[in-house]
Formats: C-alpha cells, structure tokens, sequence
C-alpha cells in the first residue's frame, strides 16, 4: 500500500523560511564579531591607552616666563634678623668687601616680593654677576669705581641717591641701615627709564627639574669579576665627593658663614658667624637647596680697603645640595658672560630646581665640609 505525502502547510514554510533567515542573520552576526573584532583598527582600538605625564617645570622660576630679573645690593654689615627678601630671591650671591665684611646681591623673578632690603651702595665687581642674568640693578649709592664701571658698561640701574620713589627709609632703624625696596616698585621705576622689563638672556645655571642626587652613580664601568671569571658593569660616583651636612665659610677672621642639612626637608638652613640667619618678616631660619662656592682671587685697591676681583677667568669650588658637596671648575669669559659650572669630568653641572646662594670666596679661604 502506497504511503501518501503529507501536504506541508502555509504556515510551516514561513517557520522554516523565519528559522532560516534568523540561522543567517547569526551565522553573519557571529561573522563580524569574530573577524571584524580582528582587524587592525579594532585590535589598535584595543591596545593600552598610554597616558602621558604632564612635563615637569621648574618651581624655582616661570621658565615660561622672560621677565627680566632684578639685583638688589643687600646691607650685610647689620646682624642676624634684619633681612628681608632673601628667602624669595631665587639667587643670592655674598662676596667680600672693605674691611673683611661683605655684601650680597639678591635676584627676583617671577615673584612680587613686597619688601627687599636694607638696601645698600654699589660695588662694581657685583656687577659682573648682574651682568651674567642680564638683570636690571639696583642699588644705594656707589663706590668711585662702581660708578664709573656703571657708566661705562652702560647698565640699567636703579640709585636710591637719585630715584626715591623705589625706595623707602624705615625710621625705626638707625641710618644707613634703613633703605627697604620692593619688586613691584622698581619694575615701575625701570618701566619709567624705559629699560626692557623682558630678556631671553636670563638663564644663568643649568636647572633641570628631575632630582639631582650627586652620589649616585654618573656612568658604569666593566670589568672581569677575579672569583668568577665574568664581565660585570660597575658603578661610577664622580670624583671628589663629599659628605655635606655641615658647611663653614670664612671670609675673614672675624666673618664667618655655616650651612646645616635638614634632610627631611632637603634643604640647608644658613647661618652667619655661627648664629641663625633669620628673615626679617616671618622670623624663620634661611634655607636653600643648592650652595656653590666659587673662590676668585681678591685684592685691595686702595687706603679705604676696598676690594677688586678677577671675576673673569677660571677657577674651583663645589656644588652643594641634597646633603653631598662635588669638586667643580668655574670658568667666566668676559664680565658680562655668565659663569660655566662643570664638574671635573668637563661636563655641566646639573643644578637642583630650588633657591641658590653662592658663595664667592676669596682663594686664601678653605671652606670646611663634612
């Protein structure tokens, strides 16, 4: 007996059409998933993202910014607790004058510093470390010489013996130790000379805003390890270094200045003939990160003792931060060319990113450092 066919439906073709065509729509889904997620722009889309860490800048200046600095002479001759602004300066320099004292030239930039001082006269070797930060000077009368020097280089300069609105006396201080200044004046007393306010020539010591630590090693040397007979890398420190937790600098028998590490802050607090140097406004200890001791040949000029240096040339000293002291070379090629720190190896030396005092001494001192 002949089995009959059974009659498929209406309604069953168009299930098995819909079964179909969904089979393919995920048969194609499954496709692009698979393969699409496979190409090149997708596996690229997938790779880490990298994030870039903003660009480290120096705290210690805008180096953004080219607003010319300002070196003010700073009275020296008047006891611990009575300076103002030297903590704000980003560098100061201390160098001998008459009678075995000295004086210090303070620079700003980049800050508004309300009060600077006691302000005092002019003598012209500082304007060879004026000259180097291409930096408008001011001061408080002069010595023959500095005036001279003054007038013949041609220096943008601010004298309170001729331009008062700078400056201010405070009457509670005996004279000639009362002179007080402040940025925002004498940016306004040199815009009214009409002197550039802005310079591309400020950069003077070579600052980098990674850590300088000088006791790590410079480079890597290799040699033949006797036991085991294999080639190994070495370290190399440079030459010369010291421990720096205490520093003493005499200027003469009876002007002495010392510098203790803080290691916690990694700083060095400053002191004068032993004492804390205190700031005038807020009573705090100086601190610096970096000190560079520069020793320049001195000598007299004249019956009032007054002193000339050969700024000029070359000479020794060392770089001091983050409580360890290297041997360095400076070399000035001409009074107005900045000042070259290298190390003994020749290569420049790398300048902690924070306030720095140097410390111009005469070649007869011997600075302690241990």
């Amino acid at each position: 007996m002949k089995k009959e066919r059974r009659k498929i439906s209406k309604k069953e073709v168009i299930i098995t059409i819909f079964i179909v065509i969904l089979g393919l729509t995920i048969a194609a889904l499954l496709w692009i998933f698979v393969f699409d997620n496979n190409s090149p722009e997708q596996q690229k889309s997938e790779e880490p993202q990298v994030i870039e860490e903003p660009e480290k800048k120096l705290t210690v200046v805008d180096e953004d910014s080219n607003a010319r600095p300002i070196a003010v002479m700073i009275d020296n001759n008047i006891g611990n607790g009575r300076h103002a602004g030297l903590q704000e300066s980003y560098i100061n320099y201390e160098i001998i004058v008459e009678g075995g004292l000295t004086r210090i030239m303070a620079l700003f930039k980049d800050k508004d510093v309300s009060l600077i001082g006691p302000v005092r006269s002019s003598r012209h070797y500082f304007l060879d470390y004026a000259l180097e930060s291409d930096a408008i000077y001011a001061h408080y009368g002069w010595s023959t010489y500095a005036q001279s020097d003054i007038n013949y280089l041609g220096v943008n300069n601010i004298n309170g013996l001729y331009d008062e609105d700078p400056f201010w006396r405070d009457n509670t201080i005996a004279a000639p130790h009362n002179v007080f200044t402040s940025t925002d004046r004498l940016y306004a007393d040199a815009t009214n000379k009409n002197y550039n306010t802005t310079t591309e020539n400020w950069k003077l010591l070579n600052y980098t805003p990674e850590e300088v630590n000088l006791n790590e090693p410079s480079s890597t040397t290799t040699q033949i390890n006797p036991e085991t007979g294999v080639e190994e890398e070495i370290p190399v420190t440079r030459d010369g270094l010291l421990t720096a937790n205490s520093i003493t600098i005499p200027y003469s028998y009876y002007q002495t200045r010392n510098y203790t590490y803080d290691s916690e802050r990694k700083v060095y607090l400053r002191y004068m003939n032993n004492t804390p140097h205190l700031d005038k406004t807020t009573g705090e200890q100086l601190y610096y990160k970096n000190i560079i001791i520069e020793q320049v040949r001195n000598y007299q000029l004249d019956s009032a003792g007054r002193q000339d240096l050969d700024t000029t040339g070359s000479g020794e000293g060392y770089y001091i931060t983050n409580g360890y002291a290297l041997p360095i070379y400076w070399t000035k090629s001409g009074r107005s060319a900045k000042t070259i720190y290298t190390y003994i190896d020749g290569s420049e030396a790398d300048i902690n990113d924070g306030n720095t005092f140097i410390q111009i001494v005469p070649t007869s001192s011997s600075p302690t450092i241990n």
